[in-house]
């Protein structure tokens, strides 16, 4: 297992109240639709089984996650509420699944003869969803071969077809083309689950949407809703956010990164901190060093973009290069003091940095800023 750095003065804080929150916000637009959190990826980097437990505290019904060992690390948890596997496993781990309860995706007709002989060879009956490619071409039963593979699990009596879904690609995407593209995948959806039900397979759960498609698409809110992003504080982008403003109601971001000043150097003006000498100070300044770095999770390549942290409230740009395990601070005329707080995403008086801002920079997704938050980063729970 991966080591934390719990002595060390750097740390990820994780609010349960904000995940409350943010799940009580995704079941008022929902309704009567059930909430399955996802949590894959160690909890988008909120750390699995705390966020995993938050957000059961929290309302949510279900928890899905990508591979088997995140499924079987919650089940150590002591958690009994159902976890979906979002992929089909390869054969030889079925078993290992079905052992610890964990409810099977099938995606292809070879998916549906190993989960059969499997579910056969254990005994019992065991959870099956079937996945239905109506688009995104990364995994799932092409609908012309859906009866097919429902044939086969329908052969087992171990095997409850509990659940049908498909994934959205553009969900998050606003022009005319994403939207017409996502409408297309509801109705091609909605296709196989009327052949399926003329001959009489009605799945007791239905699900299509992921926090854009709960969040943009009402018409997509059925049985359940696969939400991840949205119940760790923010938007897949922005112009989902009208329903939310309609009801006046807001996600709060979980996640804040912290860390101290371990040290302080006041250097010269044109002296070039950090590896690659790659900028001059412009004036004389006093330099902190804080302890995280691209190792952590951040991002090398916010040096050159203009990121900055926050120590005393004030906003202080990186004086040179992200390196494996610290950064470097232009603090500029402030005095700043080892042991002084520093944060890094998250709020500080009237200041905040948000994972958004990261990814803005970065040019890149929400998603990959909080899944990169490296395992050595301590998560705590607080409030």
């Amino acid at each position: 297992m991966p080591v934390e750095g719990v002595r060390r003065p750097a740390w990820a804080e994780i609010s349960a109240s904000a995940i409350a929150h943010n799940v009580g916000v995704i079941k008022t637009l929902l309704g009567d639709t059930k909430l399955c959190a996802v949590v894959k990826a160690n909890g988008y980097g909120h750390g699995a089984q705390l966020t995993a437990k938050a957000v059961l505290a929290g309302g949510a019904d279900s928890l899905a996650v990508a591979i088997v060992d995140e499924g079987i690390e919650l089940r150590g948890s002591g958690i009994s509420a159902p976890i979906l596997l979002l992929a089909e496993i390869p054969p030889d781990t079925i078993l290992d699944a079905l052992t610890h309860s964990l409810t099977l995706t099938v995606g292809s007709l070879a998916g549906a003869h190993a989960a059969v002989a499997s579910a056969e060879k254990l005994g019992g009956i065991h959870r099956v969803h079937l996945k239905i490619d109506t688009g995104m071409h990364r995994m799932g039963v092409d609908p012309s071969e859906v009866d097919q593979v429902v044939d086969v699990l329908l052969s087992s009596a171990t095997i409850d077809l509990e659940g049908i879904y498909t994934h959205f690609s553009v969900a998050d995407g606003s022009s005319g083309e994403s939207r017409a593209f996502t409408r297309h995948q509801i109705d091609l959806f909605d296709e196989v689950l009327a052949a399926l039900s003329a001959r009489g397979v009605r799945p007791r759960i239905v699900h299509l949407a992921n926090s854009a498609g709960a969040l943009g698409y009402p018409q997509a809110r059925r049985t359940m809703a696969r939400v991840g992003l949205a119940l760790y504080g923010y938007l897949p982008e922005g112009w989902l956010s009208s329903e939310l403003e309609a009801r006046g109601l807001f996600l709060m971001p979980a996640l804040s990164l912290h860390a101290q000043v371990v040290a302080v150097r006041h250097l010269e003006a044109g002296e070039r901190p950090s590896y690659g000498r790659n900028r001059a100070l412009t004036k004389p300044a006093y330099v902190a060093t804080v302890p995280f770095g691209y190792a952590d999770g951040y991002p090398r390549r916010l040096f050159e973009a203009g990121a900055q942290v926050l120590i005393n409230k004030q906003r202080y740009p990186l004086a040179g290069t992200v390196t494996m395990d610290q950064l470097l601070i232009d603090c500029g005329d402030d005095e700043v003091r080892p042991g002084d707080d520093v944060v890094l995403l998250g709020r500080q008086g009237d200041e905040a940095i948000s994972a958004e801002e990261w990814a803005r920079l970065g040019e890149t997704i929400t998603w990959e800023i909080l899944c990169g938050i490296g395992a050595r980063v301590p998560r705590v729970l607080v409030d």
